[in-house]
């Protein structure tokens, strides 16, 4: 059992989906109110797939971990044994898509992504996490994520276009750029990190910026739904693409495993922060549903913003 604050418990002993629990149908309503204009603006990445491109390498990701791919049976990859007719002279193509969530594309992680000793959140046994799948905290337990976001855009205020790769973000900053958090808000955290990747995949590479512990504590604190970053790790990242905190200061640590609050990473926030830049309120409508992938660490997401 972890020692410091947690959420264990708190739902129930048998609960898998953590502070989503929040998400009542009167919050839900109440995070509708905070659509003014109807503008919805995606946060996704886009998915590149192909074998015969580079297509999947020109968007940004974590070296080393396998690229999506997108097989499609009309030009020439048959993966599905080629088109078929289906009548009046209409034909028909068809896709396969493989894609690796984590550090590949915009995704939300499960409750059972990450854990230390022999226990996932809320006590349940890691033994549980096996090749076949999660027979706890699994992905298909998230279910669909409506709720007030909250927007820090953290390099806008700091008149930056993105934050140094070193930078960690501490609480004081949160407070400063929104101190109205509250119980089932999604915290949408801009670093401004995919525009590295303009530079080059290897400036991308060299490090990330991300929260802070006590950042990460703070946002626990107020009660979060979920944690959503354009980072891809929510924490920051070293240039071995590894984070520098010990066990008791890891973002995933402290959000997934003690307190219960999914993380949603590799968002695209750029067209979210113009958007907000001369807007009164930094608040919207988040809206965002993984696959019900069962036993999944995670699954990719197309997440919305609505204004």
């Amino acid at each position: 059992m972890v020692h410091e604050p947690n959420n264990w418990g708190r739902f129930g002993p048998d609960d898998q989906r953590g502070t989503l629990n929040l998400l009542t149908p009167a919050a839900v309503l109440a995070a509708l109110t905070s659509a003014v204009t109807g503008q919805v603006i995606s946060l996704a990445m886009p998915i590149r797939g192909a074998t015969s491109s580079s297509a999947p390498a020109t968007v940004p990701h974590l070296r080393g971990r396998p690229l999506p791919q997108h097989f499609m049976s009309v030009d020439g990859g048959d993966y599905a044994a080629g088109t078929r007719p289906i009548g009046a002279g209409l034909r028909m193509a068809d896709d396969a898509v493989v894609v690796t969530p984590h550090g590949t594309t915009t995704h939300m992680d499960a409750l059972c992504h990450m854990w230390a000793g022999e226990e996932l959140y809320n006590g349940h046994p890691a033994a549980r996490v096996r090749s076949y799948g999660a027979t706890r905290c699994g992905i298909e337990h998230a279910g669909g994520v409506v709720a007030r976001g909250v927007l820090f855009d953290v390099p806008r205020h700091l008149g930056l276009d993105r934050l140094p790769a070193g930078f960690r973000i501490p609480a004081e900053l949160l407070a400063e750029i929104c101190d109205d958090v509250r119980p089932g808000d999604v915290a949408v955290v801009r670093t401004g990190w995919p525009l590295a990747w303009e530079s080059s995949p290897e400036e991308y590479w060299a490090g990330q910026p991300g929260l802070s512990a006590d950042g990460g504590r703070w946002l626990a604190a107020r009660d979060v739904a979920v944690v959503a970053s354009d980072n891809a790790a929510i924490g920051g990242l070293n240039a071995r693409q590894l984070a520098d905190e010990g066990l008791e200061d890891d973002l995933h640590l402290i959000l997934l495993w003690r307190h219960g609050v999914h993380l949603a990473e590799m968002l695209w926030l750029e067209e979210l922060s113009a958007a907000c830049a001369g807007r009164t309120g930094g608040d919207f409508v988040f809206v965002a549903a993984p696959l019900k992938i069962e036993g999944g660490t995670g699954s990719p997401i197309n997440p919305l913003a609505i204004l």
